[in-house]
């Protein structure tokens, strides 16, 4: 599959017609990120597109617009033409801005123009570049059946692991860490992904079995810039989820979609970059970590916003549900070398002027990437700009540590309740250089309370059966 970088509007159009492409597809994200789309004839595709946009009805996207006022335009952005590989029919395929439909103003609750807003915002700095690789975990199962309604809910998952014997070769539970052939099943499959996105040119640095027996996989990507980045978290899982279909399987990128099991989350390494070098290093004799002064502070806004990052981060019912002691993902808002308890990693393999990063380790890819990687952004700046210092690191298991020093560290919400009621309590940070505004982040709030958290809660679950019916 050919790759084409376009410099121009006129460069998309002339290759439309030299390479005979049949259709153009328009790809957008609602504000909880679910990908949308819309195809058009090639044939009368121009460069008018490319200014004026296609209208669509923003009201059937959440959180867009209300019913009564709905339209809007979607605006193709040429830089990210990529071909996609799933339909028959030689297809164009673009992300879109979103405009108004009569002023062509970007649309405030647009989530690619809140991310584009983010990088001038850090421009506006001269900070350099805010660069991520995101690590993306999954489980892929061999079916999936799932119910709600109003006298029927339940899930029911064949998954393989420790159900399943391999030629003799059994993957245990909590095993299936960098497993090999027999034991893991989808090499093949990964494989086949990540050639599929390096032929999108998206650049993978490694692909293997995650540790839940059950299927779980787990690919990282190159470092990108924020903008990119974000667009690669949506392609990645497009990708993820059609070829693993084409296989006869169904991938997910639920946080905790198995109990007892590890869960999946999006660990994003970052940082800033300029000229060349990691802003976030240093070579003072005293620095924790070879950590800057500057990736300090930057830590420092990461885990004093941490809780209101949460709503964005980690934005679903099911994400809490990996947020729990006794698992690698972190419950406690500190940082630490190497520690995969923390919540903010120094990988000790990437300590040098050019690599020196961070890894945040508690989001996972239910969450908006362009909202979560703007927020997480905005939350550094702010501990720059304030110069805020993070608790002291902590080198140890701290469920090891006395009760007395447990308490006085942070910690992450329990419930995406607790998260949003974080944000409304703490997101001015978000609204530096008009990146979010306020009506977005009351909208997100809302939406996110109306149609999650109120809907859970007034369905009976499998679980109220179990504890419940026979009182």
């Amino acid at each position: 599959m050919e790759d084409k970088t376009f410099c121009s509007v006129e460069d998309v159009v002339a290759y439309i017609k030299k390479q005979s492409i049949k259709m153009i597809d328009l790809k957008l994200v609602d504000m909880v990120g679910r990908m949308h789309h819309l195809t058009l004839p090639a044939s009368g595709v121009s460069a008018d597109l490319f200014k004026h946009g296609f209208g669509f009805d923003g009201s059937s996207y959440a959180g867009f617009k209300s019913v009564e006022a709905g339209d809007l335009c979607m605006i193709p952005d040429y830089t990210s033409a990529v071909l996609d590989p799933f339909w028959e029919v030689p297809t164009l395929s673009f992300f879109c801005y979103i405009v108004e439909a009569d002023s062509k103003k970007p649309f405030a609750r647009d989530p690619r123009t809140i991310c584009m807003r983010a990088e001038q915002h850090l421009l506006s700095l001269d900070l350099g570049e805010f660069l991520l690789s995101p690590e993306y975990e999954f489980y892929v199962f061999d079916d999936v059946r799932y119910k709600i309604n109003n006298h029927s809910s339940f899930y029911e998952l064949d998954v393989s692991g420790e159900d399943e014997c391999c030629g003799g070769y059994q993957l245990t539970k909590d095993g299936g860490y960098h497993a090999v052939s027999p034991l893991d099943r989808f090499h093949d499959l990964r494989s086949a992904i990540c050639e599929m996105l390096e032929d999108s040119n998206v650049r993978v640095k490694y692909h293997h079995h995650e540790v839940g027996g059950s299927g779980q996989n787990e690919i990282e990507l190159g470092f990108e810039t924020l903008g990119r980045a974000a667009d690669q978290n949506i392609w990645i899982k497009y990708v993820i989820r059609n070829l693993a279909q084409k296989s006869g399987k169904y991938a997910t990128f639920m946080p905790k979609p198995l109990y007892g099991e590890a869960g999946s989350g999006l660990h994003v390494h970052q940082y800033l970059f300029r000229n060349g070098k990691s802003l976030f290093y240093t070579t003072k004799k005293d620095a924790y970590g070879n950590l800057s002064d500057t990736g300090r502070w930057f830590v420092g806004g990461l885990l004093e916003h941490g809780r209101a990052l949460s709503a964005f981060t980690n934005p679903s019912l099911n994400s809490y549900c990996r947020l729990v002691p006794g698992y690698e993902a972190p419950v406690s808002l500190f940082y630490s070398l190497a520690n995969r308890t923390s919540a903010v990693r120094i990988p000790k393999y990437a300590r040098n002027s050019a690599e020196m990063r961070i890894e945040y380790r508690s989001p996972d890819a239910t969450a908006n990437p362009y909202l979560a990687f703007s927020a997480m952004l905005l939350a550094g700046l702010d501990g720059i700009k304030r110069r805020v210092e993070p608790p002291a690191p902590i080198d140890r298991d701290i469920t090891q540590l006395p009760k007395r020093d447990l308490a006085r560290i942070a910690v992450l919400p329990a419930s995406l309740g607790e998260a949003l009621e974080a944000l409304e309590r703490d997101h001015k940070f978000l609204l530096e250089g008009g990146v979010l505004t306020e009506d977005l982040v009351s909208s997100y709030i809302e939406l996110k309370r109306r149609n999650e958290i109120d809907e859970a809660a007034r369905r009976p679950s499998p679980m109220d059966y179990f504890l419940y019916f026979d009182l």
